[in-house]
């Protein structure tokens, strides 16, 4: 009897330490529930870390904001442990993130190729990430110029226009070539293009469908060199040192997969969007003459090495971390 109470007691025991070793993390994005990250993104990072773990760690996904609404908030709610992992844009919190950034000047990665840069070259963003965990930073297709009513089809077209920029740098980009900056998250578009807020927007193609941009948008302008955005998961420092050091390595590693898994899912969707705006009847993608796409990289360069040398100048090593992302 004995025995069999001592075995009991034991067996309790275990099962109260394999409780306390389970933990449910919860990713927050304010992206609508129908966004396609849900599924080619955050499905797969919550199966590889629960097949890593054992089921140990699980991640559970909160869409719409359901965590909290504001895309700007987001950095803030993993500072905070509002929510275990988070999703946005460095470039809405663009002043913490300067050496990041560099990445989404025209001409510093390739759509293509820009997200293995970066993974490589992650080790040289410690510094910006200190109070949390960079699990995944990867690249969008290139951001091109939406237009509600005026087509754009030279530099000069631009001229006073007011255009949706997603950070700092991207408004420096729209200044040079003539337009007017507005700073705006994603989901605020559809109502100020609608509404004539503003003109235009300098957004990524994927926002066609994720965001319904097609219905406002008249004609998008493509050719020139562009800002490339980014996006990041980020983890709570707490919720991440709280893992075993197996557990970490399998968060880590299911990061960098999803930052893969992320690009690829924002070029194929783009590039699905943007050819289905083409076919439809009232919209026209305006592909620039090589005379145009000239002025309007010519225009925009002064920018980049104003911005390398203002970040260089700051002792955050902006060209160390350029030459590795340009380097072959």
């Amino acid at each position: 009897m004995f025995k069999s109470a001592l075995f009991a007691t034991v067996a309790v025991g275990l099962l109260s330490v394999s409780g306390a070793l389970a933990k449910e993390l919860k990713l927050a994005d304010f992206q609508p529930p129908t966004h396609f990250a849900l599924e080619k993104v955050y499905k797969p990072l919550g199966e590889a870390i629960a097949q890593a773990t054992n089921g140990e760690v699980t991640v559970k996904t909160y869409m719409g904001g359901e965590l909290g609404p504001g895309p700007a908030e987001q950095y803030n709610r993993a500072v905070d442990g509002v929510a275990d992992i988070v999703f946005s844009l460095p470039g809405y919190t663009a002043s913490t993130f300067p050496l990041t950034l560099l990445g989404e000047l025209p001409g510093v990665i390739d759509a293509e190729t820009g997200t293995e840069k970066i993974i490589s070259a992650q080790d040289l963003l410690d510094q910006e990430y200190r109070r949390v965990k960079l699990l995944a930073l990867w690249n969008n297709q290139p951001n091109i110029l939406f237009s509600a009513n005026k087509p754009i089809r030279t530099l000069e077209d631009l001229k006073g226009m007011k255009i949706r920029v997603p950070s700092r740098n991207a408004g420096l980009v729209v200044e040079a070539w003539g337009g007017v900056p507005v700073s705006m998250p994603a989901p605020d578009v559809y109502n100020s293009m609608q509404t004539g807020v503003i003109d235009g927007a300098m957004i990524d193609a994927t926002t066609l469908t994720a965001f319904r941009l097609a219905e406002v948008t008249k004609s998008i302008t493509v050719g020139m060199d562009t800002a490339i955005s980014q996006f990041f998961l980020v983890m709570n420092s707490d919720s991440f040192n709280e893992l075993s050091e197996e557990h970490q390595k399998a968060v880590i590693e299911a990061g960098k997969d999803a930052a893969r898994n992320g690009h690829r899912a924002w070029a194929e969707v783009a590039v699905s969007a943007l050819d289905a705006f083409a076919k439809t009847e009232g919209k026209e993608v305006i592909t620039l003459s090589d005379e145009e796409i000239a002025k309007f990289n010519a225009a925009s360069a002064p920018v980049v090495e104003e911005v390398v040398a203002e970040v260089e100048a700051s002792g955050a090593g902006a060209r160390a971390y350029v030459e590795a992302l340009k380097n072959d």
